[in-house]
C-alpha cells in the first residue's frame, strides 16, 4: 500500500531499523536515530540491488518517487541505476580534480620535462597567475563567456598584449586538455575577434652612426653603479637577449678562449648557444670579474649576489642618461647591432642570425646550420666590436 505523507511525518523511531513500503521498489527506512532514509530496491540480471534516494524530509515523497520512475526507466533501457550512481560519483570527483589550474599545471611540468627554456615556463607560470578567476573551474565544465570574462578583467586594466597572451596559454592548455580526454573543445578558440588587438610596439633602437657613438660615450661616462655600466658596455658587442645578459654566470664564461656557452634552459629557443667574445668584451669581463667573480652571477643585483640584475637595471640607466623610452632600449641594441651587420655587406646573413639565436623557420635547415659560420662570426663579432669603438671615436663614421 502506498504511502502517504502524513503517515511518514507520524513514523517513530524504534530500537532497530525498519522499513516502510511505498511502491515498484520504494521505501522508507527509519533508523533509531529518527533519521529517515529513502531506498529504492529493484533486480538486475537476477541479483537484487538498491541505491539510495535521499533523506526525508529534504526529499519529500514526491521527489523520491520521482526518482525511483527515473531508476526505473533507466532500467527499461538497460541502464543499472547502481553502476550509474557510481560512474557518476567517480565523474564529479574527476571533473573536480581537474580544474584549469590543475590542467594549466601539468602542462607546465610537461613543458619543463620537455627542456623549455626556464624563461618560458616562468612566464607560463605567471600567465596562469592572470587567470586566477578560471583556476578553481573544472576544464571540461568552463564556457567561452566564463574565459572571456576573466580575460576582460585584464583588459580593463589596459594590459591588452597580456589578454592576448593570457588567450593563447588558454587555448594550450584546453588544447592539452582534450588530447588526454579531460575536455571535449577549447572555448577560446572562438574569442580572438572579442578581444582588443593591442598596437605593435618595436624595441627602441639606434640605427644612425652618430647617435651609437653618442650613446657608447655616455655609458663610458655614466657615473652609477660599475656593474651596471659594464652591463651596458657589455651588451651592444654581444647581441644576446637582455636576460640572457643579465642572467649569466660565470661558469658560462671561457675567457682564454673567448667563448659564453649559454644553456638550453635559458634560451628562448630550448638550444644552447656559443657567442664568441671579442677582445673589448673579454677586457670588460676580467674587469667585471675582480668585483663579482669568480663564482655566481655576472651581473649580480646590488644588494645581493643571489639574484642577477632585474630586468629594467640596465634600462634605467638609458632614461637617466636623458634617453627616452623610444630611443634606445637593452633589447633595441640587438636590432641596432643587426642593422649595421646586414648593412655592411661583409658577412652571410645566416652567420648575423646565428650570433641574434633566432630560429630558423626551416627545422631541418636550421639544424643544420646551428654549427656553422662559427670562424665567422668569431671575425664578424671582433670586426663589430671594433667597428663600435670607432663610432665611439667620432661622430663621422660611414658603414
Amino acid at each position: 500500500m502506498a504511502l502517504k505523507d502524513v503517515e511518514i511525518r507520524a513514523l517513530k523511531p524504534r530500537d532497530r531499523i525498519y522499513k516502510c513500503s511505498d511502491s515498484h521498489g520504494l521505501y522508507l527506512e527509519v533508523h533509531p536515530t529518527g533519521s529517515k532514509l529513502w531506498r529504492y530496491k529493484y533486480r538486475r540480471l537476477g541479483k537484487e540491488k538498491r541505491i539510495a534516494l535521499g533523506r526525508y524530509p529534504e526529499a519529500g515523497l514526491a521527489e523520491a518517487r520521482r526518482k525511483r520512475d527515473e531508476a526505473r526507466l533507466g532500467l527499461a533501457d538497460g541502464i543499472d541505476p547502481a553502476v550509474e550512481r557510481k560512474r557518476e560519483k567517480l565523474l564529479a570527483v574527476f571533473n573536480g580534480a581537474n580544474t584549469f589550474g590543475d590542467l594549466a599545471k601539468e602542462y607546465i611540468d610537461k613543458m619543463v620535462a620537455e627542456g623549455r627554456a626556464d624563461t618560458t615556463t616562468t612566464k607560463a607560470n605567471w600567465l596562469l597567475e592572470q587567470l586566477a578567476p578560471i583556476a578553481k573551474s573544472s576544464v571540461a565544465e568552463l564556457k567561452p563567456v566564463e574565459v572571456l570574462a576573466a580575460l576582460k578583467r585584464i583588459e580593463a586594466k589596459g594590459k591588452h598584449e597580456t589578454a592576448r597572451r593570457c588567450r593563447s596559454f588558454a587555448s594550450r592548455v584546453f588544447r592539452y586538455a582534450v588530447a588526454t580526454g579531460r575536455a571535449e573543445i577549447d572555448p577560446t578558440s572562438v574569442l580572438r575577434s572579442a578581444l582588443i588587438t593591442p598596437k605593435t610596439e618595436h624595441h627602441g633602437a639606434m640605427l644612425e652612426p652618430e647617435a651609437v657613438g653618442e650613446l657608447l660615450r655616455s655609458i663610458d661616462s655614466y657615473a652609477g653603479h660599475a656593474i651596471a655600466r659594464i652591463a651596458m658596455q657589455v651588451a651592444p658587442h654581444v647581441m644576446a637577449r637582455p636576460g640572457e645578459l643579465r642572467q649569466a654566470t660565470w661558469t658560462e664564461f671561457d675567457l682564454e678562449a673567448a667563448t659564453w656557452k649559454i644553456p638550453a634552459a635559458r634560451m628562448k629557443m630550448p638550444r644552447p648557444r656559443a657567442v664568441p667574445l671579442s677582445r673589448q668584451v673579454v677586457a670588460y669581463l676580467r674587469e667585471l670579474h675582480e668585483l663579482t667573480g669568480p663564482e655566481g652571477y655576472v651581473f649580480p643585483a646590488f644588494h645581493t649576489f643571489k639574484r642577477p640584475l632585474s630586468e629594467n637595471t640596465i634600462n634605467q640607466p638609458f632614461r637617466r642618461m636623458g634617453y627616452a623610452v623610444g630611443e634606445i632600449t637593452a633589447h633595441g641594441l640587438r636590432t641596432t647591432a643587426s642593422t649595421f651587420l646586414n648593412e655592411s655587406g661583409k658577412w652571410k646573413p645566416d652567420a648575423i642570425e646565428r650570433s641574434l639565436a633566432h630560429a630558423d623557420k626551416d627545422a631541418v635547415r636550421g639544424i643544420y646550420n646551428r654549427g656553422r659560420y662559427w670562424e665567422e662570426r668569431v671575425a664578424m663579432h671582433q670586426w663589430w666590436s671594433d667597428y663600435l669603438d670607432e663610432l665611439r671615436k667620432t661622430t663621422n663614421i660611414c658603414n
